[in-house]
């Protein structure tokens, strides 16, 4: 079996896993088991119908935005959602962007189209940064409504993820609901189709513009467990590494950088093998640009004097 479909049934799985509820179907409700209380590693809405579990980032604006009314009520949600999500952190970072989100999966089934694909210019990855502080952080904390509750406004305005999975299929299975539609809605469905636009000719166009729960990920991929080493003195600077990566990273010099999903593409393509998966808490070591130079200048002797052998 291919590497890469191993990495398509293990996405797959995750995201069956996630929305297993399958007596949505008949029930109509959303589960409210124990499950709920756990945050799934993944992008998956706690509001759609199949979700066994609770969404990270979802939960993360819930709390932010229920600390004033509830106070010290508050503090055990807040702590549990930021310990999870650091624990998520720390111990698989981007691993669940590249193996385990099921809106990432949908992403990338998407660009399986038949079209021709685009390259995103490298400042369209800090609007993200914007989202998380602004949408995430910020206006639930701040922005308080006359009950002392604020809102999770990234869910409300931008997320796709919820759109597709809540309401969209919500309104499927519960047609009483449709005279409640209003302007807001219309707007995510519209916001929703041009994402799916863009990711058809963008590879996980959302992750790299749009998504903070992958950027906090990826802040952690130097810090976490899950790690990537590379050996410069065995490197023949080949450029397959880069070839491979789908999000078309400098490799070395991003191996372990933020926008890594740790799809491991270059650690199976490599053919000397010079990628390695390293799991430790020891933060990775910062690319030597120099010595990656050296080691470059001297495989392109090696093989300029090979040649001339060979002539």
């Amino acid at each position: 079996m291919k590497f890469s479909t191993k990495r398509k049934l293990a996405q797959l799985f995750f995201a069956l896993f996630a929305n297993a509820n399958v007596a949505a179907f008949w029930q109509k409700a959303l589960y409210r088991g124990g499950l709920k209380g756990f945050c799934f590693p993944g992008l998956n809405c706690y509001s759609c119908p199949l979700a066994l579990f609770a969404c990270p980032l979802g939960s993360l604006q819930q709390a932010l935005a229920s600390f004033r009314a509830l106070k010290w009520q508050a503090v055990s949600a807040l702590t549990y959602v930021i310990g999870i999500i650091m624990l998520y952190s720390l111990f698989l970072g981007r691993v669940v962007c590249g193996w385990v989100c099921p809106f990432g999966f949908f992403q990338e089934l998407l660009f399986r189209l038949p079209t021709p694909k685009k390259v995103l210019p490298p400042f369209f990855k800090y609007f993200k940064y914007f989202l998380l502080f602004l949408l995430v952080l910020f206006l639930p904390t701040i922005l308080i409504g006359p009950t002392g509750y604020g809102k999770v406004w990234f869910c409300r305005l931008v997320c796709p993820a919820g759109t597709l999975e809540a309401g969209l299929f919500n309104m499927a299975l519960r047609p009483e609901l449709h005279p409640l539609v209003k302007g807001l809605f219309y707007w995510k469905v519209a916001f929703l189709l041009l994402i799916v636009i863009f990711c058809i000719f963008y590879f996980r166009f959302f992750c790299v513009v749009l998504c903070p729960l992958g950027l906090i990920y990826g802040l952690f991929n130097r810090l976490g467990l899950f790690k990537l080493n590379w050996r410069a003195e065995d490197c023949l600077n080949c450029g397959v590494c880069r070839k491979v990566c789908p999000l078309g990273l400098k490799i070395p010099e991003e191996i372990n950088g933020c926008e890594c999903i740790r799809c491991l593409n270059c650690l199976k393509a490599c053919p000397t093998h010079v990628i390695e998966i390293n799991l430790s808490l020891e933060p990775a070591k910062k690319f030597d640009s120099k010595r990656a130079f050296v080691k470059s200048e001297v495989c392109a002797k090696m093989e300029e004097q090979q040649t001339n052998s060979g002539q």
